[in-house]
């Protein structure tokens, strides 16, 4: 197979922990025999120091032109102070939306080998294995109005949650496809006793859900959820909900199987797959050699699944993980105690070392 990826290292640890991930797509293309073509481009902080525009156009031409696009990590402390359109992160917003990526799967799954390395006791984490999809075009990140205002001398700020019922359908439909290929539960996390958005959320996932009679379909609040997500965190199986709910509870989920260093993430429903780590550019350890690449690799592996349908190769790549983990190889994030931790290039190569035919 031919694959036309496009590479946005971006910001603080992006960089360190893309190019591993870069690696291992190779060391699958040497494998199978696949052919790839890399196109690197400038998105985030990077790209307003050196073009003026977080996300500039030739950067998403390229994205819409490719095949899938791996992206490492946005975010930059220098541009706090920025106008919001200015930022960093507006340009993964404005990357998301140009892709049509509409739907953002995040799963969190504990490897064995890792349950000491979550805060959590054992017996409560064992056999964690929850795939979030967040709905990722609307809700607050995308609904207008928005902005300040002047009003009687003093500033305030507004943001709309909105939702449409094909949006909704959309994202529903999306979880249970998954969860037919999983355990067939779908747990939709909304705030119905409060917000007509979540009203309206919870009306159309169930009328959706009369299309699955073989999946079965439970409902909670997102605060309820959030504490059932560290109680009992096993008992999930496809979560789904809206925007910023899905951004808290993935974080959140990160912490129960004992890294946000080890969560990857695809963007898909438009015409091209976005994947990224859900780390974010941590510039506090940028630079050192110490980041986990396990989440962007672990993204690697998910553009092969839903990009390229290549799920041998996919499967190849969270095998290794896997075992590079049971062997004991952690990156800082994850060792304990006295436990040795190797740096982030060295847990790329213990990875690639044990990728079958390589």
């Amino acid at each position: 197979m031919k694959m036309k990826i496009v590479v946005l290292p971006g910001d603080g640890i992006g960089p360190e922990v893309t190019v591993e991930a870069v690696r291992v797509i190779e060391a699958i293309a040497r494998a199978f025999a696949h052919q790839i073509e890399f196109t690197f481009k400038d998105a985030g902080g990077c790209a307003i120091r050196k073009h003026n525009d977080p996300l500039p156009d030739d950067a998403l031409q390229a994205c819409l032109e490719s095949d899938a696009v791996l992206l490492g990590a946005v975010g930059d402390p220098a541009f706090d102070g920025y106008p919001t359109n200015l930022r960093p992160e507006a340009g993964l917003l404005r990357l998301r939306r140009g892709l049509g990526a509409f739907a953002n799967l995040r799963p969190a799954r504990l490897f064995p080998a890792l349950i000491d390395a979550s805060p959590l006791r054992a017996e409560v984490i064992e056999g964690t294995d929850v795939l979030i999809v967040r709905e990722l075009l609307g809700g607050l990140y995308f609904g207008e109005p928005r902005g300040e205002r002047d009003a009687d001398g003093a500033r305030e700020a507004i943001n709309t949650m909105r939702y449409s019922e094909p949006e909704i359908e959309r994202i529903a439909r999306v979880a249970f496809d998954l969860a037919r290929l999983r355990r067939r539960k779908v747990t939709s996390v909304d705030k119905a006793n409060v917000l007509e958005s979540s009203k309206l959320w919870r009306e159309v996932v169930i009328r959706v859900a009369a299309e699955y009679p073989d999946v079965k379909l439970e409902h909670q609040y997102v605060d309820s959820c959030a504490m059932a997500l560290v109680a009992r965190p096993a008992s999930f199986d496809v979560m789904v909900t809206e925007n910023m709910f899905g951004d808290i509870l993935s974080d959140e989920a990160g912490a129960v199987v004992g890294s946000l260093g080890l969560l990857a993430s695809a963007s898909i429903g438009g015409a091209v797959g976005l994947y990224e780590p859900v780390h974010g550019s941590a510039p506090d350890i940028a630079g050192k050699g110490i980041a986990n690449p396990l989440g962007a690799i672990l993204s690697a592996a998910m553009m092969l699944r839903y990009s390229f349908k290549l799920e041998t190769e996919a499967a190849v790549i969270e095998e290794a993980v896997e075992t590079a983990l049971s062997e004991g190889h952690r990156t800082s994030d994850l060792a304990r105690g006295a436990q040795q931790f190797v740096t982030t290039e060295e847990m790329g190569r213990r990875v690639i070392g044990r990728i079958k035919g390589v």
